[in-house]
């Protein structure tokens, strides 16, 4: 088969590819050093296949190691793009950092886990009894200043393309804006600004299957995180948008790209989200 997955519903309607389940990756060594790509591994499976296997995994290395761990994530941000993150403090836990950190943040506050998704792991920290209760929740402190908003964007990307960009408004609970947490989804136009830092990102840090998490702040864009596996609740067209531009990108991407070869060919009727 020219393509394994380890991910039947991401990969549901590809063609010429053997799904298989995470735990048989090691009766099928032979099939995943032949095939020409690796979809959707587990995390767990993603060093053995890279340098057991040499094996071609999508979503990419980093896309994996940045997405699994905030702080990682944090850090890369720090690098490539150091004003389009809130000011962010990453501590171990111990009595005199906790103390630290209360007297350094302004009030209220962020107080997040290193792993956590959907919207879980998020406290806005407004009293001490706040602070006491999260420090009981993490060996490593991550904080990071609120911003005043009440609503942020999701922008999807796969590839090296965004295939969806929507708004997401917050919850009636307040504070999250996340949709398993009860936010809103609101397809009005997305500014050119959080468009462009999300394709800065992706492209400067090698992601290419994310949702990155996006608030604006004036015109000032912010990023807060990015999601490897994303949903598609936002997405106009589903799951088979996300699966054509999935396969468009792979086979871009095995394409030989010497000076003797054509370029692939632009399509110029693929719809792109509204920009304000």
């Amino acid at each position: 088969m020219a393509w394994i997955s380890f991910d039947i519903f991401r990969t549901l309607g590809f063609s010429d590819t053997l799904q298989l389940k995470p735990e048989q990756i090691f009766n099928h060594k032979d099939d995943i050093s032949r095939a020409d790509w690796v979809l959707f591994p587990q995390y767990w499976q993603l060093n053995a296949l890279i340098y057991g296997l040499k094996a071609k995994v999508f979503p990419s290395q980093a896309s994996y190691l940045l997405g699994h761990n905030k702080i990682e994530m944090t850090r890369a941000f720090e690098i490539v793009a150091p004003t389009n993150i809130p000011h962010t403090e990453i501590r171990a836990n111990t009595p005199s950092n906790a103390d630290e950190l209360w007297e350094l943040m302004l009030h209220p506050f962020v107080a997040k886990l290193p792993k956590a998704t959907q919207g879980s792991g998020v406290w806005l920290i407004q009293t001490r009894s706040d602070w006491k209760a999260y420090l009981q929740r993490s060996d490593i402190l991550y904080v990071q200043e609120y911003l005043p908003i009440n609503r942020d964007i999701r922008v999807e990307i796969i590839g090296d393309q965004v295939i969806s960009a929507y708004w997401r408004l917050q919850s009636d609970q307040g504070f999250y804006n996340n949709v398993a947490k009860g936010g809103v989804i609101d397809h009005s136009p997305i500014p050119a600004q959080a468009i462009n830092l999300a394709l800065h990102l992706a492209t400067s840090l090698d992601i290419n299957h994310a949702g990155f998490d996006i608030a604006m702040v004036g015109d000032h864009p912010y990023v807060f995180e990015f999601n490897r596996l994303f949903g598609n609740q936002g997405l106009e067209g589903g799951d088979k948008k996300i699966r054509d531009a999935i396969i468009d990108y792979l086979n871009r991407q095995q394409q030989p790209t010497r000076p003797n070869f054509p370029k692939a060919p632009v399509n110029k009727d693929k719809p792109l989200p509204r920009v304000a």
